[in-house]
Formats: structure tokens, C-alpha cells, sequence
């Protein structure tokens, strides 16, 4: 029985914190705003990746004998692969071998088929993928901070249909040797010395030309020396960047000295292996190998070097480049333009390797400078030639050997 006039029953007020969301709204806000500003570059990039899919499946349907994931992993796809199954000889060995190919990529291919139980051909396709991804991001960003967002959007579109873009689609170690170098021009750019150094120690730990990036460090690091003294923190914080730049290449040839009693085993492989040789006459050694298969006494079309003719016009490029950056009004950075006049060096001396698309993408701000220097027709022009040269020279490297990356 409840007596009249009592007080109505309260309920009980929960004055416990409500549980977190499983969402940070304010992190997927972060994702969305970050999807469309770079909607373009994302875009772009990956409709390239798929058009190279499409070649290598039409290819692989063409050539009966060919599979897709042995097209993507062709030329120096086989030996990462390698590399990744059986590591290194445990003594220096003169003719071709895993010993030619630095370990960083190989060794993160390993490590992420382990960790997700993934094929290496795929884990490898995941990485150049991914890292072709971030480097064409960075790309934007650094040409945006060069030449303006106007700019940007063309080095982008450019950027993606090189032909030399077909590495973000193959087991080659460029989807991450490009975007560690390009994240180390943008630390330099931002004075973040020590992280630059860090980028390109790892940098020099998956290709031998990213050595250009120790000079471009050093630049940078005596920059602020004379800006700001010897005994600044920042410039303390240069020379110790500048100090991991090129530790990747030592670490390797340590490694090299305790397991086969040498550091230069990885240069041993390669001059006897591949006949690779630092050569100050490479291009005119290359010119005269490339006249004498067009020799009208013995022309045979099939027999010609497709390496060296594509390699002699990539040389041409590269040096109408380098003008543009010297005499044009669009400048790039000192430490840009160190990295680009080393990756320049090492390419056009190097016996077997000139300057060719993979090389010349790598050398990233002496390709993209073209861009700021074409109207628009022009430029449709370049997009238009660099699509198709992208199908054609892609679909020769998926399927035989007759021309490389």
C-alpha cells in the first residue's frame, strides 16, 4: 500500500563517463580533409597503375607462356625475389649474383610476407605500389612549394605517366628508394636535418644511387653552418644528419666484411657479374655500340640495343634539364639541385646503366621541370606521347628482355 501524498520516485541519474566511440571523429575528419586535398594526385596515380595492370594482363594473354605475376617481377624483379628467399653467399662470388643487390627492399619484402602470410612476388608489388603512392604525394608537395599548386598538378600528372613509372608496378626497389629520397629533400627543405639523414641512410640501404643524397645533405648542412655559426644547435643537428646520410651503404659493407671477408663483395658482383664500371666516356662507349648495330652494312632491326638508344635520349633529357634548372625561371632548392647534379654523375658514367626512364624518375626535379616550361597545348602534347611510351615500353619489359626498366 503506498501512502498518499508521497514524492514521486526519482529515477537514478548515471553520472559515469559514456564509453569512447570506437571512431575518433575527429581522425576520420582528419582522412577526409587529407583524401580531398590530395584527391588529384591519388586519382591520377592510381588510374595509372591500373592502365599498367591492364598491359600486363593483355600481355600475358598475348604471350601464352607469360604470367602476370612473372611479368611483374621481371629483370631485376628476379633477383629481389632472390635475394629475399636465399639472402647472400657467405663468400664473394665474381660473376652474377644476390650479391649485387642491396638489402633493404629485398628485406622488407621478407618481413611483410611474414607478417600478413603473403606471396613475396605480392608483398614486393604491395611495397613499390605503396611507396609509388607516397612518392607521388611528396612529389606534389614539394613541386607545390617549388612552382605553385598549378604546377604541381602537371609535375603530378607527368610524374605518374613517365614511362618510367612502371617501377610502382614491378618487385623493383625504386616504390622505395623515391619516396625516401623525395621525404629527404622535404626535411632539408624544412631544416629537419637529422630526420633527413635518417631517410637517406635508409635510402642508401636499397639502391647504390642513392648516394646522391649525401652531397645534397652536406650541402644543406654547411648552409646553415654559415647561416648560423658553427655552434648552433641546428647546425649541430645538420652534421649529425649528414652523419647517418651514408650509413646504409656502410652497414651493408660491414655486413659484406663479417659474412664473406670483404665490404666491396656487392662492387665485386657487379663489375665482374654485370661488366658495371664507372666509365667518364659511359655515353660515347654507348653511342658507339648503338652505330655500330645500326650500321647500314648490317642492319637488322632485332639485334638493336633498345638499352642504349632509350638510354643516349635520356641523356639528351636529362642535360636540357639541367638548363632549364640553371638558366629558367623555375628554381629549385640547392640541396634538390646537388641531389639531382649527383644522380647525374653516377648515370651518365655508369658503363650499362645511362640515364634511362627508371633512373630519370628517380632524378625526379630534372624531369618535372619541363612541365613550367610548356603552355598548354604543349602539355597535352607531353601527357599525350608519355601515355603511349608508357604502354609501349611497358608492355616490351613485362614480357621479354628486350628493354629494361
Amino acid at each position: 500500500m503506498i501512502a498518499t501524498g508521497s514524492a514521486a520516485a526519482v529515477a537514478p541519474v548515471d553520472s559515469s563517463p559514456a564509453p569512447p566511440s570506437s571512431k575518433d571523429p575527429s581522425a576520420e575528419r582528419r582522412l577526409l580533409g587529407f583524401l580531398r586535398r590530395h584527391r588529384f594526385a591519388i586519382g591520377v596515380y592510381l588510374a595509372s597503375r591500373v592502365l599498367l595492370l591492364v598491359v600486363g594482363v593483355v600481355g600475358g594473354t598475348l604471350q601464352h607462356h607469360a604470367s602476370l605475376s612473372s611479368e611483374l617481377a621481371n629483370w631485376d624483379g628476379v633477383w629481389y625475389l632472390r635475394v629475399a628467399t636465399h639472402f647472400y653467399p657467405t663468400q664473394a662470388i665474381h660473376y652474377q649474383t644476390t650479391l649485387g643487390f642491396l638489402p633493404l627492399y629485398p628485406v622488407s619484402m621478407w618481413l611483410l610476407s611474414h607478417a600478413l602470410f603473403l606471396p613475396l612476388t605480392l608483398s614486393g608489388l604491395l611495397i613499390s605500389g605503396g611507396g609509388g603512392l607516397v612518392a607521388t604525394l611528396l612529389v606534389e608537395r614539394l613541386t607545390k612549394d617549388w612552382w605553385g599548386a598549378a604546377n604541381a598538378r602537371r609535375a603530378v600528372l607527368f610524374f605518374c605517366v613517365f614511362p618510367g613509372s612502371v617501377v610502382f608496378s614491378m618487385v623493383y626497389s625504386e616504390g622505395l628508394l623515391i619516396p625516401l629520397a623525395a621525404g629527404c629533400l622535404l626535411c632539408l627543405q624544412q631544416r629537419r636535418y637529422v630526420l633527413a639523414g635518417v631517410l637517406a641512410g635508409l635510402a642508401t640501404a636499397v639502391g647504390p644511387d642513392a648516394l646522391a643524397l649525401v652531397p645534397a645533405v652536406g650541402f644543406a648542412a654547411l648552409r646553415e653552418i654559415r647561416s648560423s655559426g658553427w655552434r648552433s644547435r641546428a647546425s649541430r643537428r645538420g652534421l649529425l644528419g649528414l652523419a647517418c646520410s651514408p650509413l646504409g651503404t656502410v652497414g651493408f659493407g660491414v655486413y659484406l666484411w663479417a659474412r664473406t671477408g670483404t665490404p666491396l663483395a656487392s662492387l665485386h658482383a657487379q663489375r665482374d657479374g654485370w661488366g658495371e664500371k664507372t666509365d667518364a666516356l659511359a655515353l660515347v662507349h654507348q653511342g658507339q655500340r648503338l652505330g655500330g648495330e645500326i650500321s647500314f652494312s648490317h642492319f637488322h632491326g632485332s639485334q638493336i640495343n633498345l638499352n642504349l638508344l632509350v638510354g643516349l635520349i635520356g641523356a639528351a633529357l636529362l642535360a636540357v634539364a639541367l638548363v632549364l634548372l640553371v638558366r629558367g625561371p623555375a628554381r629549385i632548392p640547392g640541396e634538390a639541385f646537388v641531389f639531382v647534379l649527383g644522380m647525374a654523375a653516377l648515370t651518365v658514367t655508369s658503363e650499362n646503366v645511362p640515364p634511362n626512364p627508371r633512373l630519370l624518375i628517380t632524378a625526379f626535379p630534372a624531369l618535372l621541370v619541363i612541365v613550367c616550361h610548356l603552355r598548354r597545348r604543349g602539355f597535352a602534347w607531353l601527357i599525350g606521347v608519355n601515355v603511349v611510351l608508357l604502354v609501349v615500353m611497358s608492355a616490351i619489359t613485362y614480357v621479354g628482355i628486350a628493354l629494361r626498366p
